[in-house]
């Protein structure tokens, strides 16, 4: 198959695995000053009582869904974001490789990444499904029973955050959750680290895959790993295919976005379908979801390939 490659390295750039290094130190150092900025802006507004709730569990207060929100974007949605634009214009100097924030790709690619997203619904669950059955031995019993406390954890927290009475908020969670979200996670994941593996492994398909792997590791949802392994190389290989980050976002906008709206109608009562059960799908929606997703990536690497070949004029090795 035919891969986008960014540009050689250039001569006197830092080694891509320094590179690797730099930039998880740096988005290390940007979460922690985030969350510091994020609770001193709740108790500025709130009070240090409510954030010392917050940091209890205690999420019934009544302004503790507002400074939630106000935690999750400085602790952690602006620290994505801010990390991979430092590192891109200040760092490597490279923010059109780090980046990829162009539009040279086909129209059609979007058709394409909103298809394979919604076939792929059904193979998220099953795989949803079968990371759940996971069983440590014995000896990790303490390890596991954490595991399931930080999945309940953030469960809750997710529920908080998507309650959605009204049309507004779900407008609301839908340009953030869907969104924004999306927009940050790809620039450092498919944009910054991505390129970062390409450049250190030499191999597309290597870089694709331990890409995929920390971005799963990274939101610490254990019991959903093998679900967002999948997504997160879905948005791999729509970067390394198209040499864009843009598929790759509204792919990812295209799957938050679903569960945001159809968590909405649920919970409003518009439709009966609920987008919370464990199986909603048959073990043969399961295959057709699996053969339907596969062609549609072969159809999004196809268009990939041609557009490249009639605009460049040669065909990307």
């Amino acid at each position: 198959m035919t891969d986008y490659l960014p540009n050689p390295l250039p001569r006197k750039q830092i080694s891509p695995g320094l590179q690797f290094w730099i930039l998880i130190g740096l988005l290390f150092a940007t979460l922690i000053a985030g969350a510091f900025v994020g609770a001193a802006v709740v108790a500025a507004r709130y009070g240090s009582e409510t954030f010392m709730a917050i940091a209890q569990s205690k999420l019934d207060g009544p302004n503790a869904v507002n400074a939630l929100w106000i935690l999750q974007f400085f602790s952690t949605t602006l620290p994505i974001l801010v990390t991979p634009l430092i590192f891109s214009y200040f760092i490597v100097r490279e923010p059109d490789d780090y980046l990829k924030h162009h539009y040279h790709f086909s129209p059609l690619l979007i058709l394409v990444v909103t298809a394979t997203m919604l076939m792929a619904s059904p193979l998220i669950e099953f795989l949803g499904n079968l990371n759940e059955q996971m069983v440590l031995p014995k000896a990790l019993k303490g390890l596991e029973d954490w595991m399931k406390q930080s999945e309940k954890d953030a469960e809750r927290l997710s529920v908080v955050l998507m309650q959605m009475p009204t049309f507004g908020k779900m407008m609301f969670d839908l340009i953030f959750i869907g969104l924004l979200t999306a927009i940050v996670e790809e620039i450092l994941f498919r944009g910054s680290m991505q390129t970062v593996f390409v450049r250190w492994t030499k191999n597309i398909h290597a870089a694709v895959w331990i890409t995929a792997i920390l971005f799963s590791a990274f939101h610490l949802e254990f019991y959903g790993f093998l679900p967002r392994l999948l997504l997160g190389l879905l948005f791999g290989y729509f970067v390394a295919w198209s040499g864009s980050i843009w598929p790759a976002i509204i792919g990812h906008f295209v799957n938050n976005g679903t569960v945001v709206v159809l968590e909405y109608l649920y919970q409003n009562k518009i439709v009966n379908f609920n987008p919370d059960a464990s199986q909603v799908y048959t073990n043969t929606g399961y295959w057709i979801s699996f053969v339907a997703t596969l062609i549609f990536l072969l159809l999004f690497w196809y268009i990939s390939k041609k557009w490249h070949s009639m605009h460049y004029g040669e065909e990307l090795d």
